[in-house]
């Protein structure tokens, strides 16, 4: 059995000392290996930069240990039986995927920073934590003894985030007699009842869709900030939820989040954790692992979020329609959507998928895999008369793939889907998925199935609707996007510093100066520290439409019943 050590000495200092011993060693030379990245966010993030004073002993003398690559060490273990590898980390940063410690917590991502020892990884793993003795431990591994967690292998040690303190609030709620643990780490003041009621309404309809749970409990690990956050990573047995302002949780607008991100999380449980790219089955540490179905994992995740706590009756028709449109605006308010498909947008998660980089790129698989989603399933249930879904797929993706602990290809994807469907759906995988085929003609006429429309209207600011270009008003007032072939591409740069209107200065009027309907609209700026002077010229087009989805007045009968059948709500 490998054994972790986590201890401290002064909290403020935020760094967590770490000793791991390896027992029963029969090697000359043994390789350690920090993970490079973790689940759930597909981007290298060097861990390895965190650690510092990493030192390797054996029989109470210290043995060589020399790095070979960014984050992994090779030791002179020279045959010693027990080997100790002793090293400090910084736990300095709150978001669900980190670690923090202060003087009231200790939350930690093991996979920030326990190393694996390799060929040693299918052994158990035990946690040891030398912490207050009146601190409890939110995590969803078991307390084999007071402070000491035990996990089955290196995977499962790093896929367990812990959050350690006396000050955490904790409720449990069952459906299907499968226990869900919500912890709360932080200033806040939750109304159990209504949270209990609403997570057991959208974890019901979850079960539902595919007939079981993949663990025997799971755990809510919440972080509730005094600041404004949000932020959710999905484990097999828990998720970390960081969110704030405390003192806003129970209100409409944070609420709305706190709901929404669970509801995420616990999908993801069957969609990634099981249900796996067969380029991820097992996750490679040590390196990029590239895979195209980001649109699967998460793309159909996200759609399934919110549109569980509408089945469930949590929102109303009207407030999942709100957050549909709020996803319709981030799709079209980048031109993105035209350069690359979601396919090859999750490729490249690797490269710049957490990065704005360079303008009208690449799409988001969150937000366009959520449409795509969203297209499909109403496709599927018009092709079929309701006798199938996106709901069928999933079940059978849980049933084929993730049950057997098999990983799925694209192409397994594509040919289940045209197994539910019972006819083919090349065209849809072509235009929308591997394609950058608009989504508006199809989106429109597949929501007529359920009695609603596409609606698009111009961008009420006139600088994005008529002009084309987006600004951020700080303190300075600067272009952050320009629509390609708009007007403002012709005159204006990104960082491009706004400082008047027809000889007026700038400052938080400009939409009041464009609504006068100038003759000429003249624009003194700053670029790279040069004054210049424009003119914008309208072209009578329209850019950064906005896109809602709304209830058609003619809806037929039919068409609302489709309605029921989708969403469990009138129409």
């Amino acid at each position: 059995m490998l054994n972790y050590h986590i201890s401290y000495t002064n909290p403020l200092t935020h760094f967590v000392d770490i000793t791991l011993t390896i027992p029963q060693n029969k090697q000359e030379e043994l390789y350690l290996q920090l993970p490079a990245w973790r689940p759930g966010r597909y981007e290298l993030q060097h861990f390895a930069q965190k650690l510092r004073n990493i030192t390797a002993s054996a029989n109470g003398e210290f043995i060589q240990i020399n790095k070979v690559t960014k984050d992994r060490w090779l030791v002179k273990a020279t045959g010693a039986e027990t080997v100790e590898i002793s090293y400090s980390f910084f736990a300095r940063q709150m978001d669900a995927g980190g670690s923090w410690l202060d003087e009231e917590q200790l939350y930690l991502n093991p996979i920030n920073c326990l190393m694996a020892v390799e060929e040693r990884e299918q052994e158990i793993c035990e946690l040891q934590l030398s912490i207050p003795e009146e601190w409890e431990i939110a995590c969803g591994l078991p307390e084999k003894e007071k402070h000491v967690l035990e996990a089955a292998n290196f995977d499962a040690l790093v896929d367990s985030p812990l959050i350690a303190s006396s000050n955490l609030k904790k409720e449990t709620f069952e459906v299907n007699k499968i226990p869900f643990h919500i912890w709360i780490q932080g200033d806040c003041q939750p109304d159990w009842e209504k949270i209990k009621k609403d997570f057991a309404a959208f974890t019901k309809e979850q079960l539902e869709v595919f007939g079981d749970f993949p663990v025997p409990e799971y755990h809510y690990l919440n972080e509730i900030l005094p600041y404004r956050f949000y932020h959710g990573v999905e484990h097999s047995l828990s998720t970390v939820i960081t969110l704030g302002p405390g003192e806003l949780l129970m209100q409409p607008s944070l609420y709305k989040e706190f709901i929404g991100v669970s509801s995420h999380e616990l999908f993801h449980t069957w969609n990634i954790k099981k249900i796996r790219p067969k380029e991820m089955l097992p996750y490679n540490f040590a390196q990029e692992n590239y895979f195209r179905t980001g649109y699967v994992a998460e793309g159909i995740t996200t759609y399934y979020g919110d549109y569980m706590l509408a089945r469930s009756g949590v929102f109303t028709a009207a407030q999942y329609f709100e957050e549909l449109n709020t996803t319709l605006q981030r799709y079209f308010a980048d031109y993105g959507r035209h350069n690359l498909s979601v396919a090859d947008s999750s490729f490249d998660l690797w490269l710049d998928g957490y990065k704005p980089n360079i303008p009208d790129r690449k799409v988001s698989i969150y937000i366009k895999g959520a449409l795509t989603a969203l297209l499909l399933d109403l496709q599927l249930r018009q092709a079929t008369h309701n006798t199938a879904s996106l709901d069928t797929v999933m079940r059978k993706m849980w049933e084929n793939f993730g049950k057997k602990d098999k990983g799925y290809t694209e192409q397994d994807y594509a040919q289940l889907v045209d197994e539910v469907a019972g006819q083919s759906f090349q065209s849809y995988f072509e235009k929308y998925i591997n394609g950058t085929a608009p989504l508006e003609p199809g989106l429109d006429e597949a929501l007529k199935f359920v009695g609603c429309t596409l609606n698009e209207q111009e961008n009420p600011l006139l600088h994005e609707g008529r002009y084309g270009f987006k600004i951020s008003s700080d303190q300075t007032v600067k272009v952050t996007a320009v629509a390609p072939d708009a007007p403002a591409s012709h005159v204006l740069s990104i960082e491009d510093e706004l400082v008047a209107l027809n000889g007026r200065k700038l400052e938080n009027n400009l939409q009041q100066l464009l609504s006068l309907q100038p003759e000429v609209v003249e624009l003194t700026l700053f670029r790279e520290k040069q004054l210049r002077v424009v003119q914008l010229k309208l072209d009578g087009k329209s850019y950064y439409s906005k896109f809602t989805i709304e209830k058609r007045k003619d809806a037929t009968e039919e068409q609302k019943q489709n309605f029921k059948l989708w969403l469990k709500q009138e129409f």
